[in-house]
């Protein structure tokens, strides 16, 4: 009786698994996402991929820069989804993975409600988790709005120089373009 248990666990933890993997990939993840986040193998993600969006995935390298956060506009994005990623952080109790995609889709819906274009996809938004939890970029509350923006770890804060947020302090040229994800 132990083995059959076992068994049906793991059918039930590999088919976990599978959903999960399912649910990232029609969110656009990336391979290194899934392969993060679940522990299926490289081929069978890669199967899965294909009849999921009917094409391979995309290949390359992920961008790993944190200096894309911190542009004007990827970081009114970035500020929001890394608020909203916090706040269901502390009030639901969910693994890290449902708790990125939650995050995500309550970041997109405020973006499609809004009229504005995300220009965050569900691998930078993995990727910004990873570099606030690895404490390269963190939440620092704006000193005029009191506002909680993504910032190098370290820069901002006491003892350090005060941050005022782009929304704030808006650069010369902001909102001018005509670009994805603009904030009207």
């Amino acid at each position: 009786m132990t083995g059959a248990r076992a068994m049906s666990k793991s059918l039930i933890a590999e088919n976990q698994q599978l959903q999960q993997a399912m649910r990232l990939i029609a969110l656009g993840a990336r391979m290194a996402v899934l392969e993060s986040e679940t522990s299926l193998s490289h081929e069978r993600l890669v199967r899965l991929h294909r009849e999921i969006t009917g094409q391979s995935p995309s290949k390359g390298q992920l961008p790993y820069s944190t200096d894309w956060f911190l542009a004007w506009q990827p970081n009114i994005h970035s500020s929001l989804f890394m608020n909203i990623h916090e706040r269901l952080d502390k009030s639901l109790a969910l693994p890290s993975t449902e708790l990125l995609i939650k995050a995500w889709e309550l970041y997109r819906e405020e973006m499609v409600s809004q009229g504005v274009e995300p220009m965050l996809s569900i691998t930078r938004a993995w990727r910004l988790v990873k570099f606030v939890h690895s404490d390269m970029l963190c939440l620092t509350l704006c000193t005029q709005c009191g506002g909680h923006f993504v910032t190098h770890t370290h820069e901002y804060g006491p003892g350090f120089k005060p941050f005022v947020c782009g929304l704030c302090e808006p650069p010369a040229r902001a909102g001018k373009s005509k670009r994805a994800g603009a904030i009207h």
